[in-house]
């Protein structure tokens, strides 16, 4: 399941006695407040615990993070314990300007004081009109002198099912080339069919490849794949879900290689936090059918929910902030300097891998020194490879306020991840797992993050790796090959 990752992180208590969110079994806090003196509504610190007989499992994010936040301003997330934590995984993305931006706040508060309709189905409003403004002055210019911008539903797979629709209507083909993995070599050849065949309707990738480990597509490749499909008439698909609004250091992941793509996804930051999704494309993929045909390819991503008012304000106000305040550029410097920092760590620590990413989205793999595959069982993991919420094998109390440890050093590289993830969270630092394995632990800060806030972050992650390593039985020789890229 998605949240197997993260199992075992919440639902256990310490031999102190206190709970995952820092209570004592008594409902008290440890400085001895009750939760009404916190500031907090009754009953919050106990939410982990309830969260299991209320939620569905099968969820996106797991329920095991202990955190349960009730304020958070920038980088920083505070629970109802009073801990704070600085947030580097920026709601996979959605928090360009991270939590409760002023410039955010204050769009959204013009909004509901003006009375404006909040939501709205196919009309046309001055919150949707500047925001599309906003939008065509960040794009690449020779899609935005041709772009059309169409709304759909903010769902997670809406804006691509959107994308395929109207480039199978644009062409009247209907093959998807979607290249990942090992399969990046064969995307161009796929647009390139035999005599027999025809080429696809059209070309979808993400310039950072998130979900795959946070894998930068190559730009030389992306400026070949975008020779070919341009010689055969394939719209390319950039999916900017993820990589948009300057989160690689650029406003568009697409501008590091020069490509101009046919068709943007745009998703999560774009909605300034609020849920808002929609696909660019250039004007000639309106043109190519008929105009009953054209109608039709927006019945896809169509919905209740496309074109929220607040959202709209939210996401024009964050456009607008990343470009006047050049956080792109702030991402490309700040980014150098982290990937730097942990590349280092790879050639100290033989359970460090591959350290990649681009501006503020980094991945840094987690791989076994010992050439364990991942799913195999190592110590406190049951025959399937899910770690189990077993106490440390050696028995001693957890010093560090009840989130648990796997039964036993961690061996394969999800293992690793995991047991790095519960140590940055141990040091207030929260982040993220990803990769077909979740062996890859990713950092995504918001756009906003200070110098000092940047050593401190380094600081927390570099202390949670060398306690992994050394509760491993580690200090192998270092990897330094692992550093490379």
């Amino acid at each position: 399941m998605a949240e197997t990752a993260y199992e075992g992180l919440a639902g256990a208590w310490s031999a102190d006695g206190r709970s995952e969110d820092g209570r004592f079994e008594d409902g008290g806090f440890e400085d001895g407040r009750s939760e009404d003196a916190a500031g907090v509504s009754a009953g919050a610190g106990g939410a982990p615990r309830r969260q299991p007989a209320r939620e569905a499992a099968a969820r996106t994010y797991a329920r095991a993070l202990p955190v349960v936040p009730v304020r958070a301003r920038g980088l920083t997330i505070e629970d109802a314990a009073g801990r704070r934590y600085l947030d580097c995984a920026s709601g996979a993305g959605t928090l360009a300007l991270g939590h409760h931006h002023p410039v955010v706040l204050e769009a959204m508060r013009r909004v509901l004081d003006s009375e404006t309709p909040l939501q709205v189905m196919g009309l046309t409003t001055p919150v949707e009109d500047a925001f599309v403004t906003e939008l065509l002055r960040t794009l690449p210019p020779r899609l935005a002198d041709h772009a059309r911008v169409r709304f759909c539903r903010p769902g997670g797979t809406d804006p691509v099912d959107t994308a395929v629709a109207l480039v199978r209507a644009a062409t009247g083909r209907a093959p998807i080339v979607t290249p990942t993995g090992a399969h990046l070599c064969a995307a161009a050849e796929a647009c390139c069919p035999s005599d027999a065949g025809e080429p696809p309707a059209g070309v979808v990738l993400e310039p950072v490849r998130s979900a795959d480990g946070v894998l930068p597509v190559p730009d030389a490749w992306l400026r070949d794949l975008r020779r070919v499909t341009a010689e055969r008439s394939v719209p390319l698909i950039a999916d900017e879900t993820e990589t948009g609004v300057g989160r690689t250091g650029a406003l568009w992941a697409v501008d590091h290689s020069g490509v101009t793509p046919d068709v943007l996804i745009l998703s999560k930051a774009i909605g300034g936090s609020l849920p808002l999704a929609a696909v660019v494309h250039h004007e000639d993929l309106d043109g190519r059918r008929t105009g009953s045909d054209r109608r039709a390819v927006g019945a896809p991503g169509a919905g209740t929910f496309r074109g929220n008012q607040l959202a709209l304000a939210a996401g024009a106000a964050t456009l607008a902030h990343v470009r006047e305040q050049r956080l792109a550029e702030h991402a490309a410097a700040l980014g150098g300097r982290i990937l730097s920092r942990l590349r280092g760590l790879a050639a100290e620590f033989a359970c460090v891998g591959n350290v990649r990413g681009r501006g503020l989205m980094i991945g840094v793999e987690l791989v076994s020194p010992d050439g364990a595959p991942d799913g195999a069982p190592s110590g406190g993991t049951r025959s399937d490879g899910i770690p189990s919420d077993s106490a440390p094998s050696d028995g001693n109390p957890n010093p560090s306020g009840g989130i648990p440890s796997v039964g036993g050093p961690p061996g394969t590289g999800s293992e690793l991840a995991l047991a790095v993830q519960r140590e940055c969270l141990r040091r207030g630092l929260i982040v993220a797992l990803t990769g077909p394995d979740r062996n890859v632990v990713r950092l995504l800060p918001p756009l906003i993050i200070t110098e000092e806030q940047t050593s401190t972050i380094l600081d927390r992650f570099a202390d949670a790796v060398q306690t992994v390593d050394r509760r491993r039985g580690g200090h192998a020789p270092p990897r330094r090959a692992h550093a490379a890229r």
